[in-house]
Formats: C-alpha cells, structure tokens, sequence
C-alpha cells in the first residue's frame, strides 16, 4: 500500500485507501459510491474484495482487479506463480509495474485545488462519508506534521496506525520527505510492538489512545532502548491513559484532526514550565487538544445559535470549528451534508463538543450526538469516562445516553474489565467510585460490563452501536440495576 500512495497521484488519478477490515457488504456499499476504475487487493484482502464485486448490481461495472502478492503473508502465503491467481484478478501488481514506462513523466495535477485522495470517515457516529481532499490540502497538511511533531530527518517509524486511515495521517508522504524508514506490521499486538521498537530502534508511532491503553496494560512490557516518540489523536485521551504510557518511556503528543481535515490541526503544543508539575497535573494538561497548529488557520470553539465564541473558562461548551487550506473539498456525491458543516465565510463546523480554556488551548468534550441532557443540564461522557478509566479494575470504558423515566437521559456506562483480575468490581462499587468523584448528575446510572467494546478498525469506540445497547436496555428508573452481557 505505501508505494501506491505516491504512484496513483504520480499517474493523474486519486487515491482511495479502502479500510481491509471491514465486511465485504460496507466494502461493496463504497466501491459502488466512488465507482473506482482500479482496484489493488492484498492476498489477505482477495476473498472479501472478490466477495464485494459479487454484490455488485448487473448494470453496475466492477474495477479491473490487480493482486498485490506477498511472499511474507503470515496466512496462506502466496506463490509468484500468475498461474496461482483467480482470473477475476486481470494481473499481479508486480507484473503490472514490470510492464510499466521506465520514462514515463509523472502527470502534474491542473491545479493545486485538484483532488489527490478520496478517504471515508471511519462511520463512529453514521454511515461513512467519502472526504475529498485537494493536493495544497495535503501538502499543507504533511509539511504541518512533521513540523509541529518536529520530526528530524531519517527517524524510524512503527506502522501502528494504519495507512488507510486518512493516509496514515499524511505521514506516508511525511516520512517520505524527511527519508525515514518505515516498519510495517500487519496488525497491532503489544508484545510483537516491543519487539520491533528494541530490533529496529523505532523512534517514532502514532495511533489513537487504545493503542496507548494497549501498551500500558501489556503483560509483556519490555524495557525501551530509547524514548519513542508516540503521536496520539481520534478521542479524547484519558489523563490515567496518557500517565501509565509515558511512565514505560514514551513520549506522548497529542493533537486533533478529522478525516476531513487529512490529519491533526490542533496540537496540545507543550510548555516547559508545565514539566514541574505532578506527573498527574502534567497528564491532565496534555489531555487537552491544545492550539491550532501552523497549517491551520483559524481554530475556535463557538455557540451553535450565535456562532460566538465562547468565554474561556473551561466550561462552556461550544462547537470546534476550523479554517484553513487543510480542510477537505467536500463530500463526495454530497453537497447537503457538505453544505450544513462548510460554511460560505469559510468555517468547517466540525460537530465536535469542547471548551476553550483560559490560555487559548481548547479540550474535546464529546460529539455533538453524545452529548447527554439529563434533567436540562448538558454533561460530557468524556468526564465521567476519564474518571472511569482511573478505576484500577477498567480497562475500556464508554458513556452514552440511556432514556430515563423521569430525568430525559441518564449516563449509562459501558466498561471492560482487566484480565488478571481476582475480585471483580459490581455495578454499585463502579458507582460508588464515582459518586466520589463526581457531580450527582453525572454518576452513571447504568454499568454494563463487556468482555470487549465495539470498535472501528481504527480503534474508535462505536458509540453508535452502545446507544442502540442502551436504548434496548429500556426507560431506566429511580433504581439502577445491574447489566452484565
């Protein structure tokens, strides 16, 4: 996939990094959206790929099908034999280069507002949109990341986030650019990651905060032979998170960003005098998004209604919105949805919940659809999950909206627990713990314990799918009941 990344833009066409983890019905559903002209499968990917052209419609065309073969699969192998190929594949990608121009001149694009990549939102709150974004977009985009991360030249880095989420952040054109080398893993598994950091003396990481709370809770945790830069964004980091992580000896950034942004435009931009302070105050400060970074324009958090900005007190909430050259074009095929969040004077209202706080740096609250309106009083679900996540018995934790009898709403808390446990915590204890630590009205009301939390395959908790949890759980009472699925 890395090399496609630069020859499909080099050969005048756009780019579209479908996620290989999704099911051969949404894959289908997202062929037929962008009507792809070419299509390139990994062995590991052909089933559900060939699976996905067999939904088409009979009016509907499918892509001509080209095989990436890997001699290094670790399931099923594959041999370079194109006799070994399903003939529904029309060549091996190899073949295909093999038969390519050595003087072909690469095809510049008319304008640098011209589309270069088409990547579909990760569907965490609705169906997946298609975000078309402009070659100065993510040129912009890539040259902010590896200045605000301040990437030096020739770094080592892990690929624990995956290419196809918003091009690996645009740091597959980044590491590019700075000459660094890149160490790629099939999927993330915490032993295996110490591993290849000691092996290959891998310097930098990005990945959302499962990936975080992953490494932290490994029963394998290895020593690390240097610090390792990790780069974290897609959810609002818990602060016990962000603690258990840098005390192993990585050093952990957090930033903002969106699919339709190409990669993060708000960067929790560190201050040196912040490095005094108690090892929880500093991972509470480096929860919050932070600033706007270089590439971005204009960053604020405003009244929907008003479109003011809110005061910065670290309390009101408001909506983020962003103004820059990073900003997607569109949606594809969608100007209803593309015009009710890009706005005529330039500003995407990105639908996110947050407050600014006194010092100009701005703190995730929720989205806007999880929001939860108990008794007329908004509250976050991401306070009451930091709080969550400090329990010594959670390992995941997530809060939704549960219709209540008398207050409107009440939170309901979706929680896995730790697996070397010998006493397990009960629906009240998880209360009573933060009943201690929180205002009344914001103690879930509900605990449902899960062996694990529905996931995107960028590690972002599928809220969507708890709230249909919650809502078939019924009209909660006065009286909480215990809820174990």
């Amino acid at each position: 996939m890395y090399e496609i990344q630069f020859g499909v833009p080099m050969s005048g066409a756009i780019l579209n990094c479908i996620n290989t983890r999704l099911d051969a019905r949404t894959i289908s559903v997202l062929l037929r959206h962008c009507e792809p002209k070419l299509l390139f499968v990994d062995t590991l990917s052909q089933s559900v790929a060939l699976e996905a052209i067999s939904l088409f419609p009979p009016n509907k065309s499918p892509p001509v099908l080209v095989l990436i073969q890997d001699d290094h699969d670790d399931a099923g192998g594959s041999n370079s034999s194109l006799s070994t190929v399903d003939s529904r594949f029309c060549c091996t990608y190899e073949s295909l280069v093999e038969k390519g121009d050595p003087n072909f001149k690469w095809i510049r694009p008319k304008s640098e507002w011209s589309p270069i990549v088409l990547n579909y939102t990760s569907g965490t709150t609705s169906s997946p949109k298609g975000v078309v974004h402009s070659h100065r977009g993510i040129f912009t985009m890539t040259v902010d990341s590896l200045i605000d991360w301040e990437v030096p030249k020739q770094p080592v880095y892990l690929w624990t986030l995956p290419m196809f989420h918003a091009n690996g952040w645009s740091f597959t054109w980044g590491m590019a650019a700075v000459g660094g080398t890149s160490v790629c893993v099939r999927k993330f598994d915490a032993s295996t990651v110490y591993s290849l950091i000691k092996k290959h003396g891998v310097t930098h990481m990005c990945g959302a905060p499962v990936v975080l709370n992953m490494l932290s809770n490994s029963p394998e945790i290895k020593p690390l032979p240097n610090p390792v830069q990790i780069l974290t964004a897609g959810a609002p980091p818990p602060a016990a998170v962000l603690s258990r992580t840098e005390s192993l000896g990585f050093v952990v950034s957090h930033g903002y960003g969106l699919t339709e942004t190409g990669g993060l435009v708000v960067s929790c931009a560190w201050k040196r005098e912040w490095n005094k302070l108690p090892a929880t105050e500093r991972a509470k400060l480096k929860a919050r998004q932070g600033v706007r970074t270089i590439g971005m324009t204009e960053a604020d958090v405003v009244d929907p209604e008003s479109g003011l900005s809110v005061k910065r007190d670290g309390s009101t909430l408001g909506e983020i919105v962003l103004r820059g050259a990073c900003v997607m074009l569109g949606y594809l095929k969608d100007p209803n949805a593309t015009n009710k969040c890009m706005k005529e004077n330039g500003w995407f209202y990105t639908g996110d919940v947050g407050v600014m706080h006194s010092d100009g740096y701005m703190e995730i609250k929720d989205r806007s659809k999880d929001v939860i309106i108990s008794g007329g009083e908004n509250l976050s679900s991401v306070e009451v999950e930091s709080v969550l996540y400090n329990h010594p018995a959670i390992n995941e934790a997530a809060v939704v909206a549960r219709p209540d009898e008398y207050w409107g709403e009440t939170p309901c808390a979706f929680v896995s627990l730790k697996n070397e446990l010998t006493q397990k915590p009960s629906e009240q204890d998880i209360i009573q713990y933060c009943r201690a630590k929180l205002p009344h009205y914001m103690v879930p009301k509900t605990v449902v314990f899960k062996e694990e939390l529905p996931k995107t395959s960028t590690g972002k908790i599928q809220k969507f799918a708890l709230r249909d949890m919650a809502k078939a759980l019924g009209p909660s009472s006065s009286s909480s009941r215990l809820s174990r699925m």
